[in-house]
């Protein structure tokens, strides 16, 4: 498996710290093998002018972040800019959809540029439109020509936002003037107002002729400008993710029925063809997609996203609506658990070493002891075990004398650094966590 010496560090620094990695996780995609045709060929679709929706849904540990996070490094393999956001009922309340423009705008990235990339892409879009005039017959000389015809030419482009955003073409219209007159105060004020940022000086605004701050019903023209950007730009289009929607629960009932309603809007804005170039993703838990306290509670929203499971999980539609992630199994785990220790023992100073002591006996071994501490939770496994085996490749590659068989698969104490959401789901479960003294005190179910 070839990996690259910075993707490898990447990797294995951020399941060190107990996280989903940002990049290399391809490498990572144990049993998403079946979803990977649909969600090439719908990420075709929206490069050819069309939008999607997509949600996936899945217990805690079942991979949701991972999913999202590998979807959206797919994407940029095609030329897709990606944003991510996780919704919150204080940072990022889904009703109020000014914010989640503003968080879109933040964490946006592509390939060649971390978050937020939006300065550069706005950037790289009126260096096309300067290219296209001159293309057109006008002087590349002349800088006045130069500056009508691109103007003109932003108007065609941007003919359909104007209509239900016109501040947006004004604010960019003001951006290229400061950069062309070297105001590099009210060029970065703009680019924040057209980013959503409130609390924009008056005299930036005035600047441009523009008025006001973003609000609620303004933001959906404005990512329809984003959308006209990127494309022009030459960008295929944008991924937005929308994580962890089920904390709309959660909130009072009041803000739950505005921000489903939101939700709803944004299907019925996709379904009707407003905002070509983007593909959208939530996640989700079953009881969200399901329970009377998330999508069921507005019924239109709840028609749009019915999908029919089978018992079958292997017989799932990938093309549906819906996407169902079941977690890992003891297979899939010991699966990655191999990829990992490949990927480590290729870059570590004592590679041969790591490779020999942990093996594939000693990976089956330890992660069902990982799952046996988790009260054979193996769903919840990943994160625990991945951080742990990473700490026993740093002590093999390290001491020369260090026997993971006997230390790691010895005596332990009670796991620790659970999070919260792994506390509940095993008490959820209803059993009893042990704690195992040896891997053939192991029970596996089978």
């Amino acid at each position: 498996m070839q990996v690259s010496p910075r993707r490898r560090q990447e990797i294995v620094d951020s399941l060190r710290r107990g996280t989903v990695p940002q990049r290399g996780l391809d490498v990572m995609a144990v049993g998403l093998d079946r979803f990977a045709p649909t969600i090439k060929a719908e990420l075709g679709v929206v490069a050819n002018g069309g939008a999607q929706f997509k949600a996936v849904r899945g217990e805690y540990g079942s991979g949701k972040t991972f999913f999202a996070r590998w979807m959206s490094e797919t994407a940029k393999a095609a030329d897709f800019a990606t944003a991510e956001v996780q919704i919150s009922e204080t940072e990022t309340p889904l009703h109020k959809l000014e914010t989640v423009y503003r968080r879109i705008v933040e964490s946006i990235s592509t390939s060649s540029a971390q978050p937020s990339a939006f300065k550069e892409i706005v950037d790289s879009w009126f260096f096309n439109l300067e290219g296209d005039v001159v293309d057109g017959g006008v002087d590349p000389n002349d800088r006045q020509a130069i500056a009508r015809a691109t103007d003109e030419l932003i108007e065609k482009r941007l003919a359909n936002v104007s209509r239900t955003a016109p501040a947006f073409a004004t604010a960019l219209r003001g951006y290229r003037s400061a950069v062309e007159r070297g105001d590099s105060a009210e060029a970065d004020g703009l680019i924040a107002w057209l980013g959503g940022q409130p609390h924009v000086a008056a005299s930036v605004r005035r600047y441009a002729g523009i008025k006001g701050e973003l609000d609620h019903f303004g933001a959906l023209g404005f990512l329809q400008g984003l959308l006209a950007v990127l494309k022009d730009a030459g960008y295929a289009g944008l991924i937005v993710i929308l994580d962890e929607v089920e904390t709309l629960q959660r909130v009072r009932s009041d803000v739950r029925e505005k921000s489903l309603n939101s939700l709803r809007q944004l299907l019925d804005e996709v379904d009707a063809g407003r905002f070509p170039g983007l593909y959208l993703l939530i996640t989700g838990t079953p009881a969200f997609f399901d329970g009377q306290q998330g999508v069921q509670r507005l019924a239109p929203l709840a028609q749009r996203l019915e999908t029919r499971f089978e018992t079958n999980p292997r017989f799932d539609n990938p093309r549906a609506p819906q996407l169902r992630l079941t977690g890992f199994t003891y297979e899939s785990l010991h699966e990655l658990g191999g990829r990992i220790r490949d990927i480590y023992a290729d870059g570590a100073d004592n590679g041969y070493r790591v490779a020999s002591a942990v093996d594939d006996r000693f990976i089956d071994s330890y992660a069902a002891k990982i799952a046996g501490q988790l009260g054979g939770k193996v769903g919840i496994a990943p994160r625990v075990f991945l951080r742990q085996l990473i700490d026993v490749m740093d002590k093999v590659d390290l001491y020369v004398d260090y026997d993971p068989r006997r230390e790691a698969l010895g005596e332990a104490g009670p796991l620790t650094s659970l999070t919260e959401e792994e506390q509940a789901a095993i008490r959820r479960g209803e059993v009893r966590v042990p704690t195992p003294v040896g891997v053939d005190d192991i029970d596996l179910g089978i």
